[in-house]
């Protein structure tokens, strides 16, 4: 019985570490293909998915943007589903392929000088499947590294899923950076495509580590003694719907992110003399700093509570928001580079850190995958349309041009904050005591 003690948290260790890995190469991957189309959104496909003539290219290319995030829902369904009912393991090597296929297959597409409207068309059905493998992407690290992680640190491993995102971001920006200083014929026409090919060296890495983990013990049981669900949206929508409302408004905050990293990326340079090349700078900073500092937010989550931290991270955010735009107001890269640090690189680390942990745990076991999937996907639609949202805003009212954007932006910040405040402290409940109390209340009834 001793042996087994000493032995249990070493074996467990090593998968919590694997599980880590496999997260944070997956994120990295998923981040790495939002912002390569994000910028190829906002800089490359107005000028060549849609006709010369279209006024709105602009505005069409960040809707597609957009398109994703609309069958997110979808993908959330469809993942969440076989991750609750078959397995997390397999759920996360299928969305990894799909997801990884799809974005490469966008580097291979012809321009709509090539083959006409079937270019956007065929580019939407990609941005889609990519948004449909997203889903199930997200919710399934998150669910899986915190069911690996050693008991009093699942907001410290949870936090390995937004450190690969912020890997991704910065990984994506250095592809980027050589790619728009080539003269703008080649970036048109061939440059813009090679960020989209380099993901495949991502996915092989991504897709070797991931064959290599195991079920989580604690779903493992689940399945071996008949506890897990046949129908997991009934189940969340019948008994965990409180929480499913309450994840989708707390996931407002990354809305932020959009804001920042889309809109931004082309607002700064068509409004003062700072480039795309300087913004890309200040947003690898500030994601190389908000990688180091994600593990700390996961580990003060662990101590003091996911609440306070997140909740803190979240109104911090709301603030920075208009001191980062107040500073574009001035033209200065100096102060719009410290602005975007304090923004992206510290606020937004201290929610963005601690939300992997925090979300998921308010569901059981077995449901999380879907609950946690469905929930954070519904939130996620507003994030795609706010770039779209904060563009067509620039100028509205009175004030300065880009008040309501960052009002907005502060906005749904505030709202995930308060939403928050609502949710009960987790940090502190042994893992298959997570989502339990729901069944309790409503006397122990078998869920479907």
């Amino acid at each position: 019985m001793t042996t087994t003690l000493k032995i249990s948290p070493i074996i467990g260790n090593s998968q919590a570490r694997r599980a880590a890995a496999a997260s944070f190469f997956g994120s990295m991957l998923e981040f790495y293909e939002f912002f390569i189309y994000a910028t190829a959104a906002s800089l490359v496909f107005g000028h060549i998915m849609f006709p010369e003539e279209s006024d709105v290219g602009a505005l069409l290319s960040l809707a597609t943007f957009g398109v994703a995030y609309i069958a997110r829902p979808l993908g959330a369904l469809i993942f969440g589903h076989i991750g609750d009912t078959i397995g997390r393991r397999a759920t996360l090597i299928i969305s990894l392929i799909m997801m990884g296929t799809a974005t490469v297959l966008i580097g291979f597409l012809p321009t709509y000088h090539q083959i006409g409207i079937a270019a956007p068309i065929v580019l939407v059905v990609l941005r889609i499947l990519q948004g449909i493998s997203a889903a199930g992407e997200s919710a399934g690290s998150a669910s899986l590294t915190i069911e690996q992680a050693p008991e009093g640190r699942r907001g410290l491993f949870g936090s390995s899923v937004t450190s690969g995102v912020a890997v991704g971001f910065v990984l994506a920006s250095l592809v980027f950076l050589p790619i728009m200083a080539l003269p703008e014929e080649d970036l048109l026409a061939w440059g813009w495509r090679i960020p989209f090919w380099l993901s495949s060296i991502i996915l092989i890495v991504a897709y070797f580590i991931r064959r290599r983990i195991e079920e989580p013990e604690v779903f493992a049981e689940s399945r071996r003694t008949g506890h897990t669900s046949k129908m997991p949206i009934v189940a969340v929508v019948r008994d965990w719907w409180r929480d499913l409302l309450r994840v989708t408004g707390a996931c407002l905050f990354l809305a932020v992110q959009a804001l920042m990293t889309v809109f931004a990326l082309g607002y700064v340079p068509a409004t003062t003399t700072i480039t795309s090349s300087d913004m890309l700078w200040v947003w690898i900073i500030a994601n190389a700093v908000s990688a180091v500092l994600m593990p700390v937010a996961g580990m003060l989550s662990d101590r003091y509570g996911r609440k306070p931290i997140f909740i803190t991270g979240c109104i911090s955010l709301a603030v920075s928001v208009f001191v980062f735009f107040n500073a574009v107001g001035t033209g200065s890269l100096l102060l719009v580079g410290l602005a975007g640090v304090l923004t992206m690189g510290v606020c937004y680390s201290f929610a963005n850190g601690v939300y992997p942990a925090f979300f998921p745990e308010m569901f059981n076991v077995r449901v999380r995958y879907s609950g946690y999937a469905i929930s954070l996907q519904l939130g996620l639609i507003v994030t795609g349309f706010t770039p779209t949202a904060a563009q067509s805003l620039v100028g509205v009212g009175v004030g300065p041009a880009w008040f309501l954007p960052a009002t907005l932006g502060a906005a749904l910040a505030l709202v995930a904050a308060a939403t928050a405040w609502t949710a009960k402290e987790t940090a502190h409940l042994p893992l298959h005591e997570l989502g339990t109390d729901r069944n309790l209340r409503l006397g122990k009834r078998r869920i479907s």
